[in-house]
């Protein structure tokens, strides 16, 4: 049994690692675009605030490693975890090889979700609890989209009139507090996720009775989410940065604050939500409030596309996974 634990424990900062790296475009992509600040600089400050944001927080943790299943109830819950995050390191790898910016949160939910079922039949999975995480991944987009075109929309009546010159120079400027802004609420949200499956494992396995969040577990998720973060995924920054729309600094500061509003107000109620859905949703957001016709919405359909089949993808592949662990040791 300790061996398995020690297993998941790799797996889940590989995961934390994967997750960093892919969704560092998230972070950073409107700041590089516009020229706010050079890609190595924004890939450090991303890395730096991603770990600051992951050790601040605990909520969303205990969401996801008791809301979709109870960790006392699931027979072979260290396997399935194991199963878990197989799928959904696969998962992030498929995605950021083709560059489509899927939702690494999506994967690990899809595929917990996936491995419990796989493990343990449809009735070990809490039907409500799981009801209110993909509300939630479901509802952050759409008022990322809202917010982020209302904001934009008020910008455009205060700014309209200057010269573009030095709105693009001020805001360049504003751009960079909002994109660390940006990388802290990224943390606070998408660590807590590994961390909460971590201590699923643990409570599976034995090791302890509560959701509590060991100080281990926070220190080294947060630290292998920094990592990941600070190493790059430039593939999916060119989808982000530059496909869906030409970013011009005002709107990159305006998707970039209302991303990590919506982020951290989901934080706050512990709630689980999709950093690629919420950023690349108050970039289209912003993007329509200033030029609706220039947003290519034909890769905006893409990535959607890729948002909808993740947690059936990566939910079928652990539950495969997970059967075939559990015959295994059978």
């Amino acid at each position: 049994m300790l061996t398995v634990i020690i297993l998941i424990v790799i797996l889940a900062l590989v995961f934390d690692f994967t997750n960093g790296f892919h969704d560092t475009a998230n972070a950073i992509a409107t700041t590089v675009s516009t020229r706010a600040l050079s890609p190595r600089t924004a890939v450090l400050m991303a890395g730096a605030l991603n770990l600051v944001g992951a050790l601040t927080f605990t909520g969303v943790a205990k969401t996801i490693g008791g809301k979709i299943a109870d960790p006392l109830h699931v027979p072979h819950g260290t396997l399935a975890v194991l199963g878990a995050l197989i799928a959904a390191i696969s998962w992030n790898l498929i995605t950021w090889y083709f560059g489509l910016p899927s939702s690494s949160s999506h994967a690990l939910i899809g595929s917990l979700t996936g491995a419990v079922i796989g493990a343990a039949g449809f009735g070990a999975v809490n039907a409500a609890g799981f009801s209110s995480i993909v509300q939630a991944l479901i509802i952050s987009p759409f008022s990322a989209f809202i917010v982020g075109y209302l904001f934009m929309w008020v910008l455009r009546l205060l700014f309209g009139n200057l010269s573009p010159h030095k709105v693009n120079r001020g805001f360049r400027f504003l751009q960079i507090f909002a994109a660390a802004f940006q990388s802290f609420t990224h943390g606070t949200n998408d660590a807590q996720k590994t961390m909460g499956i971590i201590t699923f494992a643990l409570i599976a396995g034995g090791y302890q009775t509560t959701m509590d969040i060991p100080l281990w577990v926070k220190v080294v998720c947060a630290i292998a989410m920094g990592v990941g973060t600070a190493s790059g995924g430039w593939r999916i920054i060119k989808t982000v940065g530059s496909k869906i729309i030409k970013l011009e600094p005002i709107n990159g500061f305006a998707s970039d604050l209302t991303s990590a509003s919506v982020i951290l107000t989901a934080t706050l109620l512990k709630a689980p939500v999709s950093s690629t859905h919420v950023i690349s949703s108050a970039i289209m957001g912003t993007g329509a409030a200033k030029r609706f016709h220039q947003v290519k919405w034909g890769v905006a359909g893409n990535i959607v596309l890729a948002w909808l089949i993740t947690i059936p993808i990566s939910g079928t592949i652990a539950c495969l996974l997970t059967k075939l662990l559990v015959w295994a040791v059978a």
